[in-house]
């Protein structure tokens, strides 16, 4: 399997997860997604992570987002696991971890890193849109946890790209301004934006859309 690259289809697939079974393209619906894959389960690292996007939960809903686990271990680790998760976060897992035993998904995506030490997957992230197109790949050492705040931002930042002709700057966050498109003229921009500020002919700024 190619490395899946940025515009390219999110392969579908059938699995069994600790919320049942399920197609991925269905249960995606027509809302957003993040895929994330974890090494294994009863690891620390993933223990916080998994944690973290639960407590998460209000956030991915406010963004019309779904998340999903995987990992290669069985579905009955991942139910035992699951008690610890919501100890250590304080929070319940209502998210389903698939149960890829047979690597079906990491294959898919690409998630089993030869050079990285085994066979499990490694830190993996895919945010996938409405039209079931990746918009956006993350991968992690096993040893380094993932900044979900900042697949949060960057989640942020790709619903505004498609709100209009805009990109964000450096270290955006939602609130602050937007960058016009380069192929909408500064006149148009000023017609059809608030607080157009012009810093370079290439560079204009306006007000972010309203949600």
């Amino acid at each position: 399997m190619a490395t899946l690259r940025l515009g390219d289809d999110a392969p579908d697939f059938t699995a069994e997860t600790t919320e049942g079974r399920l197609s991925f393209h269905e249960w995606k619906g027509d809302g957003w997604a993040v895929l994330f894959s974890h090494p294994a389960d009863f690891t620390p690292v993933c223990t916080t992570e998994l944690g973290r996007v639960a407590q998460l939960k209000d956030e991915w809903a406010r963004r019309d987002t779904k998340v999903l686990a995987v990992s290669v271990d069985g579905l009955d680790d991942h139910q035992a696991w699951k008690s610890d998760i919501e100890e250590v976060a304080g929070t319940p897992v209502t998210y389903p971890i698939v149960a890829d035993e047979d690597r079906q998904v990491a294959e898919l995506y690409d998630m089993i890193h030869p050079g990285a030490g085994d066979t499990s997957p490694v830190r993996s992230v895919f945010l996938i849109d409405p039209a079931g197109k990746v918009r956006l790949s993350l991968t992690y050492p096993k040893s380094a946890g993932r900044n979900f705040d900042e697949i949060l931002r960057a989640l942020d930042a790709l619903q505004v790209n498609d709100a209009g002709p805009f990109s964000t700057p450096v270290d955006w966050k939602v609130g602050e301004r937007v960058i016009v498109a380069p192929t909408v003229s500064t006149e148009d921009a000023r017609a059809r934006f608030e607080g157009v500020e012009v810093v370079k002919p290439y560079l204009r700024y306006a007000d972010a859309p309203s949600a």
